[in-house]
């Protein structure tokens, strides 16, 4: 496991609804992996495939902590992706903002808010391990608490040096695995694509304050469609310049799983 992968706490134990689960962020970095996907990309599927094999398992993987954004600009040709959102494709177009980009592709792999080409070669791992080799520059630590329909988190982080709090802002996800559609129409018509670390509730949130303190209490709601593996994810970023100062996920087991 990379020295900067988050810590993720140890998950308090307890009657399988009302237990609170826990994790805190480590000294290093934990990288953030952003892939921007979508069902009606006939390249986007061999990267969906990657990011499911680099990161098996929830989305506290050791590598990084994967995130798959489904941009909806695709859906004009035919099908319409049930996990796009308008507002992933904004945050994508934010990131070309930031990369100095003049458009935007899919599929499009970000490591800590940069565009990771590499995601296809035999450097990707390597990349990966430099990422996670990097001091954090934020604090974090997430609460994860059922409740029926929702789950409500508590998200506490920090970033130490005034120099890096302009523009900074905390952002919450909530991410699930093991999702699937069976195509009808567009590029990938008549195909079953599989999809892991699916980003379902995403939403920017406060920036620091005076002492570089950040302090949200927030309910996700759950989507109807249920995943196998459900997971709160919290990262600080300068949305502006687009580097990720840390991230942390919160994998939610049986103890901290909401009722339906």
């Amino acid at each position: 496991m990379l020295a900067g992968a988050a810590i993720v706490g140890a998950l308090v134990a307890g009657p399988a609804h009302g237990a609170v689960c826990s994790a805190k962020s480590g000294p290093l970095s934990t990288p953030l992996v952003e892939l921007y996907t979508s069902e009606g990309c006939s390249s986007c599927p061999p990267a969906d495939r990657w990011l499911s094999a680099t990161f098996n398992g929830s989305a506290a993987g050791a590598q990084g902590i994967p995130l798959a954004f489904h941009v909806d600009y695709w859906d004009r040709l035919g099908w319409k992706d049930r996990f796009a959102a308008a507002a992933y494709t904004e945050r994508q177009y934010d990131a070309m903002r930031a990369n100095r980009a003049r458009f935007v592709y899919t599929p499009q792999v970000l490591v800590q808010g940069r565009d990771f080409p590499e995601w296809r070669g035999r450097g990707g791992k390597t990349a990966l391990s430099a990422a996670g080799a990097v001091p954090a520059r934020a604090e974090m630590t997430l609460e994860a608490e059922p409740q029926r329909g929702s789950i409500a988190v508590k998200v506490r982080a920090r970033v130490p040096s005034n120099a890096d709090r302009k523009d900074v802002v905390l952002y919450v996800v909530l991410a699930d695995s093991g999702l699937a559609s069976d195509v009808k129409a567009g590029e990938n018509a008549g195909e079953r694509l599989a999809h892991d670390h699916v980003v379902r509730w995403f939403r920017a949130g406060p920036s620091p304050d005076a002492n570089g303190d950040m302090r949200w209490d927030i309910a996700l709601p759950l989507p109807t469609e249920a995943g196998s593996a459900s997971t709160v994810v919290a990262f600080v970023q300068n949305a502006k310049a687009g580097d990720v100062l840390q991230a942390l996920a919160l994998p939610l087991t049986a103890a901290c799983t909401p009722l339906r």
